[in-house]
């Protein structure tokens, strides 16, 4: 797996988005929920049915803040830990590639929270500390409103 400079830059420009150190959040990009899996210890995969819902992103560069649509003095808060970029695999058994993007963790209440953030997605998996079961959310950048959908740039396509 060969990272170029490019996506190197990139990646530390997103974990960097505000100036890190000065407590100032700046707002990173709303996302739509649009899928939930609950993964059983037995390791069943049940789809969870939800209504679509938006998540607004905030960043200080060390600290990711999401909240749901309508509250916004209600946080969850993440600690970035890598910012290097993100590593997929479009296709089983395909070339993985790394596209911007930071990694984050949570610990509150006995629940371990894990962030995945890039410029299109967000993925946060939840593993409660007395449960055999794992929670993934997945989410998709919400379109501006001044932009059509089709205007707005994704993972795949160059800078």
């Amino acid at each position: 797996m060969k990272v170029s400079s490019s996506i190197v830059a990139s990646a530390i420009a997103l974990a960097c988005h505000a100036n890190a150190g000065d407590g100032d959040f700046d707002a990173f990009g709303d996302y739509t929920v649009h899928s939930q899996l609950k993964i059983t210890g037995t390791g069943k995969v049940i789809r969870v049915p939800i209504k679509p819902f938006k998540i607004s992103v905030e960043t200080d560069g060390v600290t990711v803040r999401l909240a749901s649509e309508g509250q916004a003095d209600a946080w969850s808060s993440f600690t970035i830990y890598r910012s290097d970029g993100i590593g997929r695999q479009n296709s089983a058994g395909g070339p993985l590639e790394v596209v911007p993007g930071v990694q984050a963790t949570s610990n509150h209440g006995g629940v371990h929270k894990h962030l995945r953030l890039t410029r299109d997605t967000l993925t946060l998996t939840s593993f409660p500390g007395v449960s055999d079961q794992t929670l993934i959310t997945h989410a998709i950048l919400t379109p501006p409103a001044n932009k059509p959908a089709s205007d707005s740039r994704h993972e795949s396509t160059a800078p």
